[in-house]
């Protein structure tokens, strides 16, 4: 399917009205809103880094009050089981037959708060759910439903009887990013209003669940020319040679690379991907999925310092690539 202009004009009217709902409830965070939409909108997950208290329950709620949608909140504890996650099936005496109780995790927007803090058993709970849209309990597939996202937070801070996430399952979320301090002008908006508890309650839905999914369908007839794939390849390539990283990007972070820059292009009102599109979204798509090595982090060296060399040292393609 090929977008025309005229639908990627409304779906960057529609991002735009979308992102401008959630900002009433989540302020002076544009841009962290317009990845959260796109993540959403390319029909991938979340993983939010950040400190207590900066806004990251709000932008889940302000979300599935945007899409009209359900939310949830699963807050990750040590002691938390898989079945509290995915739900479990109960025998009524009643009727006589077993009856499943869904779980937390059947929301549109699920919040999986401080999820290093639950052990890896019921942290690979999620794995299913996240990559298949569904959940197994007793042989039996539950589907949690379109669209479905899961915005999964840590804090960077306290480390303390966490659980590291595995890479492997850190792959599993298209983009990680942090919501930050609000600045100077947003936190004094926000005191000034005090008195408004849960600023998600005002909000009104912009667009329905199938909106949300008609977005998404049309986010994937974007064009990505030849040039952009072989840029996004040197990049990946040159994540898995690089001196400093001793664990490089694989093959679903180039394809969560791809989606996402469609999405965000669409956002843009352009039916077709440009190195820019690809460059911004390299910290938040690329950060989890690198790991650099023992030598450079005792050096000081980052993931994301490296991630910006790399940028800087492999050339965007400047013209198309002939049909």
């Amino acid at each position: 399917m090929t977008v025309t202009t005229d639908q990627a004009a409304w779906f960057s009217q529609t991002f735009g009205a979308m992102v401008a709902n959630v900002d009433k409830a989540v302020l002076g965070k544009e841009h962290v809103i317009r990845l959260a939409l796109t993540c959403m909108l390319s029909e991938g997950h979340l993983l939010l880094e950040d400190f207590p208290g900066t806004g990251k329950t709000q932008l889940a709620r302000a979300m599935a009050g945007t899409v009209k949608g359900t939310n949830s909140r699963i807050q990750f504890t040590p002691d938390l089981l898989p079945s509290d996650v995915t739900g479990v099936t109960i025998y009524d005496p009643n009727s006589k037959v077993f009856e499943f109780h869904e779980g937390p995790i059947f929301a549109t927007i699920v919040l999986a708060d401080e999820i290093n803090r639950a052990s890896p058993k019921t942290q690979s709970a999620l794995l299913e759910v996240m990559e298949e849209g569904h959940v197994t309990v007793d042989k039996t597939r539950h589907s949690v439903g379109e669209p479905f996202m899961v915005i999964a937070t840590q804090n960077p801070i306290e480390q303390a009887g966490t659980y590291r996430l595995p890479e492997a399952q850190l792959d599993r979320f298209l983009m990680k990013t942090t919501l930050g301090y609000p600045d100077h002008d947003a936190t004094v908006r926000v005191l000034r209003d005090a008195a408004t508890r849960d600023r998600t309650r005002s909000l009104e839905p912009v667009v329905t669940a199938q909106v949300v999914s008609d977005m998404a369908e049309l986010a994937d007839g974007v064009h990505v020319d030849d040039a952009i794939l072989d840029y996004v390849s040197r990049l990946a390539e040159e994540t898995r040679r690089h001196v400093s990283i001793r664990l490089g990007l694989s093959v679903r972070g180039c394809l969560a690379f791809v989606r996402c820059a469609k999405t965000w292009a669409i956002s843009q009102g352009r039916d077709h991907v440009v190195p820019d599109d690809v460059k911004l979204l390299a910290q938040p798509v690329l950060n989890h999925r690198l790991l650099v090595t023992a030598e450079a982090q005792f050096a000081g060296i980052t993931v994301e310092q490296v991630i910006d060399q790399i940028l800087a040292e492999v050339a965007p393609p400047t013209e198309r690539v002939p049909a």
